[in-house]
């Protein structure tokens, strides 16, 4: 049994009500809602939220909330992770219990369908030992990263690297802030382990925007367009 559950908390700080701000036409988090619908893949889809206004949406969408969020968990300082946990043992007090969960972000409107698919299946393949993330390439080595300083220069944060080429750096992934899945066990025992480690699902950067300000929505509705007008052309 597998259970799709989208945080989508009220307050947001950054972009008031970013969970359902308009995107390209409609509430940011449908299009995570439409993914998950059209996977085919989820005996459940909870949108895990502490807001009213978010529930009408949600329900408009044709996904009612079945329970609120604890309001004592739905504060700008806690983790996911004791979200994902609550609701799992929410629904077990009801009589459902999950073996696999997926942490689908409410603010992931590139990804599509196809990419829960695939990532689930490559999740089962390899036999459920790690969880799995969404991940995408940094667009040049994190070797060349920059600061800016109290006098507004930029400094290089590794300037030992500066002169190194960039084949001949390893390349590094950044959490594209779309997707996990995970077991029920793995929930559970979450943060016992010292090592952190997840299988990648590595998504194409046209497909990649973490939305936390007003730029990152503006750079993904632009992607998003893109990526509709690249599919009518084909």
């Amino acid at each position: 049994m597998l259970i799709a559950i989208i945080p989508a908390r009220g307050g947001s700080q950054r972009i008031k009500n970013k969970n359902i701000t308009d995107f390209c036409g409609k509430p940011l988090i449908t299009y995570s809602l439409d993914a998950a619908r059209n996977a085919k893949i989820f005996d459940e889809i909870h949108v895990s939220t502490d807001s009213q206004i978010i529930a009408d949406v949600a329900a408009d969408a044709g996904f009612p909330v079945l329970f609120f969020r604890d309001p004592k968990l739905a504060d700008s300082h806690t983790g996911l992770i004791p979200v994902l946990d609550w609701v799992v043992d929410e629904y077990q007090k009801r009589g459902r219990s999950f073996s696999d969960i997926c942490l689908l972000y409410p603010t992931a409107p590139l990804i599509e369908s196809n990419d829960l698919i695939a990532a689930y299946d490559c999740f089962k393949k390899r036999e459920r030992e790690f969880p799995l993330l969404s991940v995408s390439a940094f667009s040049v080595p994190v070797e060349w990263a920059m600061e800016i300083d109290s006098t507004g220069c930029a400094v290089p944060r590794y300037p030992e690297k500066l002169s190194v080429r960039s084949q001949d750096l390893k390349k590094c992934f950044y959490d594209t802030g779309s997707f996990m899945f995970l077991t029920s066990s793995q929930l559970l025992h979450w943060g016992e382990k010292q090592e952190i480690k997840y299988f990648a699902y590595i998504l194409p950067k046209c497909r990649s925007v973490d939305i936390d300000d007003k730029e990152d929505i503006e750079l993904a509705e632009i992607l998003y367009r893109g990526n509709r007008a690249g599919k009518t052309k084909t």
